[in-house]
Formats: structure tokens, sequence, C-alpha cells
């Protein structure tokens, strides 16, 4: 029995179902909270954002300083730092838009899905297709570099 637990898929699985839950309950997967936010007449969902982001640099401040093992495989944690790119702002202005458009971003798609919200499958359908779309342009973009360059 407590193999199956132990199981990093089910560990992931857990997680992930009680995030979106605590997601739920925070009023993250309502479109009234997002529009509200983004209107500056209801800063609740905000709040929830603030907090998790806060709660995120204190728990990756003490996964650094007391040099933390990972749970399944006991390799240590490492916090490499991502070169910036150039497409950042525009890809960032992007998310915007996106999250602005459909009251949805990344993390909340699932458990709006899981609450039976319909409109959510055509974001996550968006989200889909712009993934596959800035795939096949990157690798377009680093071809035709490649191929002026030599």
């Amino acid at each position: 029995m407590w193999q199956f637990i132990k199981n990093p898929n089910f560990l992931a699985l857990g997680m992930g179902a009680l995030f979106g839950f605590l997601m739920s309950r925070a009023g993250a997967t309502t479109y009234d909270f997002h529009v509200k936010m983004f209107m500056f007449e209801d800063m609740q969902l905000m709040k929830v954002i603030v907090t998790a982001v806060i709660v995120a640099m204190l728990g990756v401040y003490l996964l650094k300083r007391f040099n933390v093992r990972s749970i399944t495989t006991k390799t240590p944690v490492d916090f490499v730092k991502k070169p910036y790119q150039q497409g950042l702002i525009l890809g960032a202005m992007l998310f915007g838009i996106g999250w602005g458009m459909t009251a949805a971003c990344p993390g909340t798609i699932p458990a709006m899905i899981a609450e039976g919200k319909i409109g959510a499958l055509f974001t996550f359908l968006g989200l889909i297709l712009g993934t596959l779309a800035y795939g096949i342009l990157k690798t377009y973009l680093l071809h035709a570099k490649e191929s002026s360059s030599s």
C-alpha cells in the first residue's frame, strides 16, 4: 500500500488536485473574480496572487538555504537562473492579453475544466495551439538563423 503512495506520479497527482482545490476555494477559477480584478473593482484574486508569490519566495529561499533534496529521487534541488530571451516582453504581453480575454491563466485551466466550465476547454485548446505555434516559429527562426550564417 505505501509503495503506491510513494509513487512520484501519485504524489504529483495528489499535489495537483490539492492545488486545484485550493485555487477553486480561493476564487481563482471564477471568471467574475478575474474580471473584477482586471477592472480594479475587487482585489480578492490579486491578494491571493500576491500571497502565493510571497509564499513561493519564502519557500524557494528556504529550499536554497537548507540545500533540500528531491522527495522522490533524493537529488539536490537545483535553482538555475534562465538567461533573458529577446521575446520575453512580447510573450508576457501576449500572456496578459490572453489572461484578460479568457479570465483564466494556465494554472487555473485544469481546475476550471474539473469544475465543468466548458469555456475553459476552449482556453485550453488556445493554450495548446499557442504553444505549438511558438515551438514551430522558434524552430523556423533557429533554422533560418543557421542558414543565413553558413
